[in-house]
């Protein structure tokens, strides 16, 4: 028994930092930036030395693949001989030690609220890529330098929304499409406390808004400064951030979630369903298709609800998507001399279509935007499955049993 099967307490959990051997391409990056000499290697494996481990993080961001990122709380550390025989990561005894570090806490309290619901526990899809998580954190963020800012709603809209395009220089800030990241406003509550961290989805593909460059656009919608039921004002994130100019500085944590991802298999249909700026995660997903995939089998539906086209974000850019690179439905609830149209009515107007999509395989279902939208939805959804033969609530537990049926929403 060597010592770090001996350096453990009885019945309690403990933090080890492992590598992934599946993605990890033997570079030696991180054991030459180990200042304890924890990390080394064997013609197989490079591995981590438990007794050795710091958690400095030194390793961490150097790594060029991501297979340095995997934390696991055990009652037994695993052993060098044991991560020298592996061929994958085990399955992981848990995602969460049960007294985390604040911040974790708090990304996970809003992403809580994000998934919570009808929906059960999320799976990312099969085929998407292995998020890193946690990169950056409050005591340790990336900076960022605005590089562009834009309204992407009508001038003449009640809703302002920005197009606010973050640049980190030579830091790499890894992330995948359907993540999204934190950020602090400066100044304090009227308590003494920072300002509580606000999240918001990555509205770009994962090699940046131009390709090949280490950038992320953001999707804010200014919110009118009011006091919330608990005291505390709200808006103060996204007033903040549309203020921005650029050239100004800010820090960025993350990325953060692990299941809202985009499969990377070009067969899948994808069923985008959101509002407002609930847009941001499927804006990646269609540049990440079309960079990636353009001829693909599997095609990008999105159905986009707004009040008007005056408010719907990104409404320029969506006329010039031809219909085999984005089927688009775009849905208005409050359109002089028209009735009114919320997402949910668009799909039942379309039920042939979707019923055509919710029987294939590949379809993967993702929802994203205000919480009110989501019993409408899935309303819809069954009546459908009823019309057509389909039993939706099966459907939908096994969808979300095997990652492809998603729910994002505030």
């Amino acid at each position: 028994m060597d010592a770090a099967s001996v350096i453990r307490a009885e019945g309690s959990m403990r933090k080890q930092h492992l590598i992934d051997p599946e993605t990890c391409i033997r570079c030696n990056t991180c054991e030459s930036r180990c200042p304890t000499h924890a990390i080394t290697h064997n013609a197989d494996n490079y591995v981590v030395d438990p007794v050795l481990c710091t958690f400095c993080m030194a390793c961490n961001r150097p790594c060029p693949t991501g297979a340095i990122d995997n934390w696991v709380f055990v009652a037994r550390f695993y052993t060098l001989a044991e991560q020298f025989g592996w061929r994958e990561l085990p399955a992981r005894v848990t995602d969460r030690e049960p007294a985390a570090e604040a911040l974790d806490e708090e990304a996970a309290a809003i992403l809580d609220v994000a998934h919570r619901g009808m929906r059960g526990t999320a799976r990312a899809p099969a085929s998407a890529s292995k998020p890193q998580i946690n990169v950056f954190n409050r005591a340790a963020p990336a900076c960022a330098t605005v590089t562009g800012t834009v309204r992407v709603t009508a001038e003449n809209a009640s809703s302002d929304v920005r197009h606010i395009i973050l640049d980190f220089g030579t830091i790499p800030f890894p992330y995948l499409e359907g993540q999204s990241v934190g950020v602090i406003p400066p100044g304090q509550e009227p308590d003494g406390q920072r300002h509580a961290m606000r999240l918001y989805s990555v509205a770009s593909a994962r090699d940046g808004e131009r390709p090949n460059t280490n950038n992320m656009a953001l999707t804010v919608k200014r919110i009118p400064l009011s006091p919330g039921q608990d005291g505390r004002m709200r808006g103060i994130a996204s007033n903040w951030l549309c203020d921005l100019r650029q050239g100004d500085q800010l820090e960025v944590t993350g990325p953060y979630g692990a299941t809202f991802l985009m499969p990377d298999d070009p067969d899948a249909d994808l069923l985008m369903i959101c509002t407002g700026t609930g847009v941001s995660p499927f804006r990646g997903f269609t540049h990440r298709r079309r960079r990636t995939a353009p001829n693909a089998r599997g095609k990008l539906h999105l159905v986009f609800g707004a009040r008007s086209p005056a408010e719907l974000p990104y409404f320029g850019p969506l006329q010039n998507y031809q219909k085999s690179q984005l089927d688009c439905d775009l849905v208005y609830s409050r359109q002089k001399g028209r009735p009114k149209e919320y997402v949910q009515d668009r799909l039942r107007a379309r039920a042939a279509d979707v019923a055509s999509l919710l029987r294939r395989e590949t379809t993967h279902v993702y929802m994203c935007g205000l919480s009110g939208m989501e019993q409408g939805v899935d309303d819809a959804l069954g009546a459908i499955g009823r019309d057509h033969g389909i039993d939706w609530p099966e459907l939908r537990a096994r969808m979300r049993e095997a990652g492809r049926f998603h729910i994002e929403t505030y």
